[in-house]
């Protein structure tokens, strides 16, 4: 896919050039993004400079991973990242950072509706994942605020600088944004959820 550019009520969202080397490289200083995300710590220039030449460009050319810089529509400089990644079954996962001085004014909130819209009217998304290792309160608090519904926690469900961790899970669905969805979707009944497992049949 090309990239495309999404817009919010006050942000636009883009894909990476070049130009964004410097704002990306600053905003990942922060020691709260190199401890909370997958990026690498310390992170130094020419990581930018990979990710912007060479990694985000091959996720958008190959289908596996869209990636939108976040800036002010007025313009500016990029404030924060969002991703769609890691596609599978019909599901894919959103990652984000945002720059410290920018967090608390719902930006990113913003952001992630957008492209969870996105995701399940361009994609054919059926189901859009959150995952944050146990512990990011911030992360949490936000995609709650999108919408998200948290559903519990995965064993070492996330591997962070060679560290298998415990994270959260969360999903949205099309239906929770008033969307349709490809697939009909059959709820289990609260009592079953209730019951927790049952034996299996078998022999006796």
């Amino acid at each position: 896919m090309e990239p495309v550019i999404l817009t919010t009520g006050r942000l636009r969202l883009r894909a990476l050039t070049p130009a964004d080397t410097d704002d990306v490289n600053a905003a990942c200083q922060d020691p709260d993004i190199q401890r909370w995300t997958t990026i690498p710590s310390p992170y130094e220039r020419r990581h930018a400079e990979e990710f912007i030449k060479l990694l985000a460009p091959a996720g958008w050319r190959n289908g596996t991973e869209y990636t939108f810089g976040v800036q002010r529509r007025e313009g500016g400089p990029v404030i924060a990242a969002v991703s769609l990644h890691h596609p599978r079954s019909g599901t894919w996962e959103v990652g984000y950072w945002t720059a410290k001085e920018h967090r608390g004014l719902g930006y990113m909130t913003e952001v992630v509706t957008a492209v969870a819209r996105f995701a399940f009217t361009t994609l054919g998304a059926l189901r859009l994942e959150w995952r944050a290792e146990v512990g990011n309160a911030g992360s949490r608090a936000l995609a709650e605020k999108a919408g998200f519904a948290v559903e519990g926690v995965l064993r070492a469900g996330l591997l962070n600088k060679g560290i298998l961790r415990d994270c959260w899970i969360g999903a949205l669905l099309p239906s929770d944004l008033g969307l349709p969805t490809a697939c009909p979707y059959l709820p289990a009944p609260p009592r079953d959820i209730a019951a927790g497992p049952r034996e299996a049949p078998g022999r006796t």
